[in-house]
């Protein structure tokens, strides 16, 4: 599948203000980025850099006045999200060394606290994709999803409590209870095609059966179109945008993803990492 995404967001700049962003998706087995275009307006000199999560990340100093960030790109993703019903448990003794650190409570996902509710929902699945599986049918079941509904990034034990949240409250809880089951699990946030109403978006991946699957509870059916911007152990790591200083908010915040029927043909391999 060939998506052409667009994101543009405007801000009206008092002083200038350092910001790191994180706009730029990357390519991997799942998916395979064939052109980018990323312009600034007034242009400023950037600097990029990779974080400890494999992310792509630019450094910039936005200048006082209007400030426009617009970028666009061609993507080529999977024709389907892949599935592996009885995919075994990874033994922590085999997990590859950079899968370890998401196992470990984090800021949103207090995965500690969740051992015997991820226990109860999963007692009737095997060890491994089973277990996270019915934990993703749970969410679906049992926590609202509610475009809008909340402005700030809420902890698993808030989610959990409140029974509602937008996309990465969810993503918070699928991961804490993932992890209180020694799977490891991460935040994805990037694009969907065909989401309503369209915005970022947010999910989640596990390891098992020795690679990442997606999972997504806001979603009826699995279905393809997604498209990683970043990964990270909940929604503390994975921003699009942090500035520093005075709060500055996009005066307009524009995302569009569409089919596109034109791109060349390359071949995906399936996900080994």
């Amino acid at each position: 599948m060939w998506l052409k995404t667009r994101c543009e967001m405007q801000f009206a700049i008092d002083i200038p203000t350092p910001f790191v962003l994180m706009l730029r998706p990357r390519s991997g087995s799942q998916q395979w980025v064939a052109k980018e275009e990323y312009l600034m307006s007034p242009s400023v000199d950037a600097y990029e850099f990779t974080d400890d999560y494999g992310n792509l990340c630019q450094r910039i100093v936005a200048p006082a006045g209007d400030f426009t960030i617009a970028t666009s790109a061609r993507i080529r993703t999977g024709d389907q999200i892949d599935q592996a019903f009885g995919g075994v448990f990874v033994e922590i003794q085999h997990l590859p060394d950079h899968v370890l650190k998401y196992l470990l409570p984090s800021r949103y996902c207090e995965c500690d606290r969740f051992g015997d509710m991820a226990r109860e929902i999963t007692a009737q699945s095997l060890p491994g994709y089973d277990q996270v599986a019915a934990i993703e049918t749970w969410l679906r079941e049992r926590i609202a999803y509610c475009p809008g509904s909340s402005e700030v990034p809420l902890s698993a034990i808030e989610v959990n409590q409140q029974q509602y949240g937008v996309c990465r409250d969810l993503a918070h809880l699928g991961i804490s209870l993932c992890r209180s089951l020694s799977i490891p699990a991460r935040m994805v946030v990037g694009y969907l095609h065909g989401l309503e109403p369209m915005e970022l978006h947010a999910w989640f991946e596990a390891y098992v059966d020795y690679r990442w699957y997606t999972f997504d509870a806001t979603q009826a059916v699995k279905r393809p179109g997604y498209v990683a911007i970043g990964y990270g152990r909940d929604a503390a790591d994975v921003a699009i945008y942090n500035q520093f200083g005075p709060a500055v908010y996009p005066l307009h915040n524009y995302i569009a993803v569409e089919l596109d029927e034109d791109g060349p043909d390359i071949r995906l391999l399936s996900q080994s990492d």
